[in-house]
């Protein structure tokens, strides 16, 4: 094999001293002598048979090993002569081959494969016993101490639950497997939020952290969800260039806009009174939208950003909305009489702009790892904090009194800054990936930040009555 890379290692049961190596297209022996400071190994002899090997369990007494393939077969190893011994299951081949392999106590063995499937295999036959569909390629199966359940995970970011009598899985938890784009709670509700990545809309219940819904739109990517003030849809923006409306009890489809934007709709806000939703786009259009009851239409079509808007607020009285664009500018309009109002400028990609309740200032955040305090009378930045030492700031939320904020980006840290001080006091490290949306709960309790890798964690906002740098420590 030469200098062939191992991609498994499995020791022996009965001794440290001996394990195997599975390599691309060979299979290993190694044994240590632990006095004499020397290691040996031994190639498995397969005669004719060339597989690519992904996975290999050892029984109990390091008499046989058996081999999962990215063919789809197991393959046996006689151990005590290093031999190939025979290849199953007869004229049966798992799809997508064969990514892990246990040994159940009574001999049967256990495996996942490249499309979902769980099987039970006879040890003496390879006759398979009992199977079951799990969402997404297996990738992980653990077993209990007494063998009588096992927990599997897939590449779809699913885990289940299953009994290895009866092979049937029981999904205990999921979560988005691709990067999450955005994160909403409907207004004045902190009981569930909705994330939104590719291919599909989640919402999600805050207190057990279990998935309560999931809206799919196979090949499509979601880049923003929002839910209008009634709670009675969810709103969305997808690649495809609609804005798509839904049940948020059932995943329903209410309406679609076609070609609200052309290159996709990157940003949504909706007005208190469900009467209109302003978008903007990959091209850096902001539309105005008028709402019906069977009618959506667009009032007008402003042409000032240059690129990608980033993000859309409203304000309470339903008369102005903010935008911020990747172009370095964010603009300030008047939605009643569809005109610009003012336009900031700074050399960022703005990520994301928020109004502060009292909507006297806007703050903003951007590639420039600054986050800026705007006053919205003349438009002067008053004021600009470091937010980051290592990368972009990419989410920004603020409480109900304006108070405090959080902020979240590519130093993968969760923020919470004191408004007035501009003093960063607590931070919660989790993710592995850039963070890419954050958003307090309406009751005030809960942060929910997104990430790059596909994670949602849930932060308790912390008691800022005491002053001090802390971690907290998120989970889900």
């Amino acid at each position: 094999m030469g200098t062939n890379t191992a991609n498994k290692v499995k020791f022996f049961n009965k001794t440290v001293s001996k394990c195997m190596t599975i390599h691309d297209y060979g299979i290993r022996t190694w044994t240590c002598d632990l006095v004499q400071k020397k290691v040996q190994f031994h190639d498995i002899l397969m005669n004719s048979i060339r597989r690519v090997f992904n996975c290999v369990v050892i029984d109990p007494t390091d008499s046989y090993a058996y081999v999962g393939t990215a063919t789809g077969d197991i393959i046996e190893i006689a151990l005590d002569r290093n031999l190939f011994k025979r290849l199953g299951p007869v004229k049966r081949l798992f799809s997508q081959g064969i990514n892990c392999i246990n040994l159940l106590s009574n001999g049967d063995l256990l495996l996942g494969s490249g499309d979902g499937t769980l099987a039970k295999v006879n040890c003496e036959s390879f006759v398979v016993k009992k199977e079951a569909k799990a969402m997404g390629a297996v990738t992980s199966i653990s077993l209990t101490a007494d063998s009588t359940h096992f927990f599997c995970g897939t590449n779809k970011s699913t885990i289940y639950w299953c009994d290895t009598d009866s092979i049937n899985p029981e999904l205990r938890n999921t979560c988005h497997y691709e990067k999450i784009n955005d994160v909403a709670f409907p207004s004045g509700y902190s009981e569930l939020f909705a994330t939104c990545s590719l291919n599909d809309i989640r919402v999600w219940n805050t207190k057990t952290r279990q998935e309560l819904l999931r809206i799919e739109v196979p090949g499509l990517e979601c880049h923003c969800v929002y839910f209008t003030a009634d709670g009675k849809s969810i709103l969305s923006g997808w690649n495809d260039g609609k804005i798509r409306s839904f049940l948020p009890q059932s995943g329903k489809l209410l309406y679609a806009i076609n070609d609200s934007h052309n290159h996709g709709v990157t940003a949504l806000c909706g007005t208190s009174d469900c009467q209109k939703i302003v978008s903007g786009g990959m091209e850096g259009e902001v539309r105005i939208w008028r709402i019906g009851r069977q009618t959506q239409i667009m009032d007008c079509s402003l042409k000032e950003h240059r690129s990608r808007v980033s993000d859309i607020r409203v304000n309470k009285a339903d008369t102005q909305a903010v935008s911020s664009s990747f172009d370095g500018s964010c603009i300030i309009w008047d939605i009643i009489s569809n005109t610009r109002i003012m336009c900031l400028f700074e050399s960022t990609m703005f990520k994301q702009v928020l109004y502060h309740p009292d909507e006297s200032q806007v703050l903003t955040t951007g590639s420039n790892r600054k986050i800026t305090y705007w006053d919205c009378f003349d438009g002067q930045a008053i004021r600009m904090l470091d937010g980051s030492e290592t990368g972009e700031i990419n989410a920004l939320a603020v409480n109900e009194t304006g108070s405090h904020f959080v902020s979240g980006g590519q130093d993968k840290r969760v923020k919470v800054w004191d408004y007035d001080e501009g003093i960063c006091y607590f931070q919660g490290i989790g993710h592995s990936g850039d963070i890419t949306k954050i958003q307090i709960s309406p009751d005030q309790k809960t942060i929910v930040s997104v990430g790059q890798e596909g994670a949602i964690f849930m932060w308790h906002m912390p008691n800022m009555g005491s002053n001090g740098d802390q971690d907290n420590k998120g989970h889900m």
